[in-house]
């Protein structure tokens, strides 16, 4: 079956990538290695940090792109408001009625999606220049989505980039128990359509983060608004905004970034796979096509993960100016072939992540509502989107 990623072969020698430095780590076999661990375990240094020094280092203006982006609050205020609207214009449309089902999954998931992405931005101090403002705000864009989590995806996502693709640490790997029993058509499926639930489930099972003072502002928050809302507006309003919020992580086109932003559709070759070769392995795929209109340019995710502190806005300028550095990478043409591939294709599977046994860091969850774990770089302001 023909790949989605344009570039995607793993070179066979150690390639000159601009400034792209290799860190030479432990070379045995991973700790968690068995026969039944299939991930692809990599020796060399996480990507980003490496390309965002060459980057700054041949375009230092990069970093005037970094900081908050005000259109943002405007847009969430919107889609919110939007959401609640429907949700109160369906109060007394039944759930099982294709009326109801047809605005959940085309207004409600592509809404919830763009607001899941919104907490993202948001996550990054994005929105606001003071941190409490945006763990505030990150609570009120949470409302449609139903269910409280932004207070717990922030600290699960910047570990996710301090430590991308660490064994443990790392919740947006796939756990083995996962690849073990989703390794057919039938249970990549299943994934596809409940990867919602295993994104929002799955972190707990890899390590617990300590109950905070914005934890509680988060669940008491949501749940008075969920009162509130099925006590003016009856079930089947919070019904909506629930059912938006699966269908926004089910078979929607939205929902193919999940997959696209670090699963390799190209297995790497003998070479590569070497410990001894000392080559990098491609973590992270963009994706330059239209649904990022409405997903934040979530799509352009090796830039993002290269600068989180450049806002959804300026990635594509980012791009533009350090285009050399961007142009050979690989990236997926659309996220719903993304989806297909990802489940018809018997060489692709949830065992298709890179994964490392050492490197980064955890970032806390902290004891209360200001407090800053981007790490003193960010905190000083000398490299700006250091995590």
């Amino acid at each position: 079956m023909q790949s989605s990623v344009t570039t995607a072969t793993v070179p066979a020698r150690k390639p000159a990538n601009r400034g792209f430095t290799v860190k030479a780590e432990k070379q045995q076999a991973p700790l968690s290695s068995s026969e039944h661990d299939h991930f692809f375990w990599t020796y060399t240094e996480e990507p980003h940090r490496t390309r965002r020094m060459a980057i700054i280092k041949a375009h230092p203006e990069v970093t005037k792109l970094c900081g908050p982006e005000p259109l943002t609050k405007y847009l969430v205020a919107f889609v919110v408001s939007l959401q609640i609207l429907c949700a109160y214009l369906l109060r007394n449309t039944p759930m099982l009625s294709w009326p109801f089902f047809l605005t959940a999954y085309i207004v409600g998931a592509t809404s919830n999606q763009n607001l899941f992405l919104a907490i993202h931005e948001i996550s990054h101090n994005l929105a606001f220049r003071s941190p409490l403002a945006n763990r505030v705000f990150a609570v009120f864009a949470n409302i449609p989505i139903g269910i409280p989590y932004s207070a717990s995806f922030r600290p699960y996502h910047l570990t996710h980039h301090k430590s991308l693709g660490v064994n443990g640490l790392d919740t947006d790997l796939p756990t083995a128990f996962e690849a073990i029993f989703l390794d057919s058509v039938a249970g990549k499926a299943f994934f596809c359509t409940f990867q919602i639930l295993f994104y929002a489930l799955r972190p707990m099972f890899v390590y617990k983060l300590p109950l905070t003072k914005i934890h509680l502002f988060n669940i008491v928050t949501q749940l008075a608004f969920d009162y509130a809302l099925v006590r003016f507006a009856g079930g089947r309003a919070l019904g909506y905004l629930i059912l938006s919020s699966f269908l926004a992580g089910s078979l929607h086109p939205c929902a193919g970034h999940f997959i696209a932003e670090h699963y390799v559709f190209e297995k790497p070759n003998k070479d590569a796979t070497n410990p001894a070769n000392q080559i990098p392995l491609p973590e992270t795929y963009s994706y330059y096509g239209i649904l990022n209109i409405f997903t934040y340019n979530v799509g352009l995710h090796n830039e993002h993960h290269d600068f989180p502190a450049i806002p959804w806005t300026r990635l594509h300028a980012l791009n533009r100016i350090a285009h050399e550095f961007y142009d050979e990478l690989p990236q997926h043409k659309s996220w719903v072939n993304v989806m297909w591939q990802f489940v018809w294709d018997e060489d692709i599977s949830l065992w298709c992540r890179i994964k490392r046994q050492e490197g980064g860091r955890k970032v806390g969850a902290g004891s209360g509502w200001n407090e800053e774990e981007l790490g003193a770089n960010e905190k000083k302001g000398s490299i700006p989107g250091v995590l």
